[in-house]
């Protein structure tokens, strides 16, 4: 596969899997003696959770999140719902939520809440990548791979659903190609 030249380099395939390697580890030791519920959140962390759970060494259950939000104004108040399907049983379950991406936090909150509401022993958050500088809440993960200040990345199952999510690295797009 030609590299595209609108692309920059910023995580190599060999600096992914060797962080994803450290975080199964470092999970795996938390979790010792526990089966864990693992959710990915759609579309972004596809790549990074199926690396991952073939690296932890505990009992594991797949999951899978996706979630939709909208804009709602009414009397010129804006708010953002955050809807998520499918719903997940995870009473009395331990529950590691795999993010790609957060930027925000807001989505990633949501789902610890709901998830903690709908009586899951515990929730902990494992991002690939950490944008800290758009955060909106004081929400921080648990485990992260890469803290990050590009704007718009791809590779590795981050991009649009168009193009680039298969590549084997993470890159930023140049500012004049995105």
């Amino acid at each position: 596969m030609s590299k595209d030249q609108s692309l920059r380099i910023i995580i190599t395939a060999e600096q992914l899997q060797k962080r994803v390697r450290e975080l199964g580890r470092q999970i795996s030791d938390d979790y010792s003696g526990k089966s864990l519920q693992v959710v990915c959140v759609l579309e972004n962390a596809f790549i990074f959770m199926a690396d991952l759970v073939r690296v932890l060494d505990v009992p594991i259950i797949c999951r899978f999140v996706k979630p939709f939000t909208r804009e709602v104004v009414d009397k010129n108040v804006s708010t953002t719902e955050i809807f998520f399907s499918p719903e997940t049983d995870v009473v009395g379950q331990d529950v590691l939520l795999v993010e790609g991406l957060i930027q925000t936090g807001v989505t990633s909150e949501f789902l610890v809440r709901n998830m903690l509401s709908r009586g899951a022993a515990s929730v902990k958050v494992c991002t690939l990548l950490d944008r800290q500088a758009q955060r909106r809440i004081s929400l921080q993960p648990d485990y992260f791979g890469f803290l990050i200040d590009e704007n718009y990345l791809v590779g590795y199952g981050l991009g649009s659903p168009d193009a680039s999510r298969n590549l084997a690295y993470i890159a930023a797009k140049k500012p004049d190609s995105v």
